[in-house]
C-alpha cells in the first residue's frame, strides 16, 4: 500500500510499518510507530 501511495507517505513522513497516525481537527494528534498489542492501542486511543 505504501509503494503505491509515495507522495503520501512522504508527505507524513511514514519511515517505517507500521505507522497509525491520528487527526484531530486536520492536525496530528499522536503517532503510534510500530506493532502494539490491542490493549496498549486501546490505552493509547483512550478506549
Amino acid at each position: 500500500m505504501v509503494d503505491d501511495g509515495k507522495d503520501i507517505a512522504r508527505k507524513y513522513r511514514v519511515m517505517s510499518i507500521p505507522t497509525m497516525i491520528l487527526f484531530e481537527n486536520g492536525n496530528e494528534a499522536k503517532r503510534l510507530v510500530g506493532l502494539h498489542q490491542k490493549s496498549q492501542l486501546k490505552e493509547e486511543l483512550g478506549l
